[in-house]
């Protein structure tokens, strides 16, 4: 019977689709917990090959003590797909006083409705609400 791999430690980041590479913040992240960088940049870029490319991926890295690893991708954050519905490039630099864009609410159900998976919630409406929360804190205003 195969024994089960020793996990030696997790590594959060949140790397640009397919544009996966040795720099910073990967590399040192990795490097310092013996992973093959290379390897990994090959993978996730294989990975999210079907994907937008520099959509942000945050994905978990299980490093194991024989220096290999694993990862699983998560969706891109809210504030992504907000600033993609809303055509923005930042949110606003003084949230609830300027507000740089606005959504319907049947657009924040749609991301809501997308991003279901990662919230931690267990159906739509309440979703919903935190994507709102979201645009709010992000100086978008949700009408409907």
């Amino acid at each position: 019977m195969a024994k089960a791999k020793e996990v030696k430690d997790y590594v959060k980041l949140v790397v640009p689709a397919k544009q996966a590479n040795p720099a910073p913040p990967i590399g040192p992240a990795l490097g310092a917990k013996g992973v093959n960088i290379a390897e990994f940049c090959k993978q996730f870029n294989d990975a999210t090959k079907d994907k937008e490319a520099g959509m942000p991926i945050p994905c978990v890295i299980t490093v194991y003590t024989d220096r290999s690893f694993e990862f699983i991708m998560k969706l891109p954050p809210v504030s992504h797909y907000i600033k993609k519905a809303a055509k923005l490039k930042t949110g606003s630099k003084k949230p609830g006083r300027d507000f740089v864009g606005v959504l319907s609410m049947a657009d924040v159900k749609k991301i809501a409705t997308e991003k279901m998976p990662d919230l931690n919630c267990d159906n739509v409406d309440a979703a919903a609400k935190i994507v709102a929360g979201q645009c709010r804190s992000m100086g978008v205003k949700v009408e409907g």
